[in-house]
């Protein structure tokens, strides 16, 4: 489906539509880590110190120990992420149930959240330290730079979509009020991903959550030497997804690429924009 394909409706007033929830007990903080070896221990404190529901909780530790079987996350920061983020807040309310599946759903505008599997392992290739300034072109439901508050205090993410860009905003806007503090660490804004953001460049890691046939140069030059991008490239509906880092070299910068999915074939919506013309 294309990006600009808009469903609106029903899908516009999605943080309207969600009832209201309570303030979380606890804000996360750098040194603020849950159980993460046992399904009930990690549901028990979650649901005293962050206020989540332990149903969707249950779910989110079983889809977790599925990642796990399939390397999909890899350090126990990139765990941490996983299991902080409640991603039921970022799906449509008639799919907050189904919020854990492993595969993709629609969020309206012709767009779908990325698997988790898909969301886990692309964050994990990125490598993200803390103080890392990281750039998501793509913002989409929201999750994928959620999960990434875990692991830097300082994000930015594009959206082409303009009223994807309002909802999604108001999606960390609500989550904010509510006591999710790391979310007001996302910079975000309506803009064709494919330049990049060169007022907040240049980047120590940039992750692409759309498809596109290749690099672009502006994010290229956008990302600081020895940076690394997680990228989708290929042709439509087809992509492999792809870690490309760059390095000095003598006669200027070099990319190294490696596919982080072994030469699976991975399908990410199109990345639309003015470079298309």
């Amino acid at each position: 489906m294309r990006r600009r394909d808009f469903l609106l409706g029903a899908t516009a007033g999605l943080a309207a539509a969600l009832p209201a929830a309570a303030n979380v007990p606890r804000p996360f903080q750098p040194n603020l880590w849950p159980p993460m070896g046992q399904r009930a221990d990690f549901v028990a404190w979650m649901a005293a110190n962050r206020g989540e529901d332990a149903t969707l909780l249950d779910r989110r530790f079983e889809r977790y120990q599925q990642l796990l079987s399939f390397n999909d996350l890899w350090t126990p920061a990139d765990k941490r992420a996983f299991l902080m983020t409640p991603r039921e807040e970022f799906v449509l309310p008639k799919d907050r149930e189904q919020a854990y599946v492993g595969h993709y759903l629609e969020i309206g505008f012709g767009v779908t959240i990325t698997p988790p599997g898909v969301v886990g392992r692309m964050t994990s290739a990125l490598g993200v330290r803390p103080g890392d300034k990281v750039l998501e072109v793509g913002t989409g439901s929201g999750f994928q730079s959620a999960m990434l508050s875990y692991l830097t205090s300082r994000l930015w993410s594009i959206e082409i979509i303009p009223e994807l860009a309002q909802r999604t905003r108001g999606i960390y806007d609500g989550l904010i009020g509510r006591g999710y503090r790391e979310y007001a660490a996302i910079a975000t804004r309506s803009g064709d991903g494919y330049y990049g953001w060169e007022g907040a460049a240049p980047f120590d890691k940039i992750i692409v959550t759309c498809g596109i046939d290749h690099i672009p140069p502006p994010l290229l030059q956008q990302l600081r030497t020895g940076g690394i991008m997680v990228i989708p490239v290929g042709p439509p509906g087809a992509q492999h997804i792809l870690k490309a880092v760059k390095t000095a070299g003598a006669d200027g910068p070099t990319v190294t690429r490696s596919d982080i999915f072994g030469g699976k074939v991975i399908p990410f919506v199109p990345l639309t924009g003015g470079h298309q013309s």
